[in-house]
């Protein structure tokens, strides 16, 4: 099967927090990710960032840049990802909805630090997986920060 495009964005607010949902009815369900989807044709990737974004959180986002891109392999789905990062801003006091419920079951404000934290023995994250691509961030882009 041929890599598939997706888009994963860090949503920062005033706070320098972002927003992450825990997934369920995909592959991936049960671990956490940014908000985000995949690239439909002929879509920039701000564009593809920006539809995501608005179709799952309810949130407008400006500032939108890219940050980074990952490859990530789904040995038992069978499935391969090439994830482009995107960091965009919303405005201050904006919450997220869940507007897919079928595919996420909540969303949750956290800071990078809290982030890397994820599935860590002994932390309050313990037991919290993360999406793949999001591991391979930290894998294959060891020095990349928000």
């Amino acid at each position: 099967m041929d890599p598939r495009v997706g888009i994963a964005v860090f949503v920062l607010n005033a706070q320098g927090k972002f927003i992450v949902g825990k997934r369920k009815g995909s592959h991936g369900a049960g671990t956490w990710a940014l908000p985000g989807g995949h690239l439909e044709f002929g879509e920039s990737f701000e564009t593809c960032a920006a539809r995501e974004t608005l179709e799952e959180t309810g949130l407008d986002i400006r500032d939108l840049r890219y940050l980074n891109a990952t490859n990530s392999v789904f040995q038992a789905e069978n499935k391969h990802y090439i994830t482009i990062f995107i960091g965009a801003v919303c405005e201050e006091g904006a919450e997220p909805k869940l507007l897919e419920p079928e595919k996420c079951e909540k969303w949750e404000w956290v800071s990078w630090d809290e982030l890397k934290m994820f599935g860590q023995a002994g932390s309050e994250f313990e037991g919290r997986e993360l999406f793949l691509p999001v591991t391979s961030l930290f894998e294959q882009r060891p020095d990349f920060r928000v």
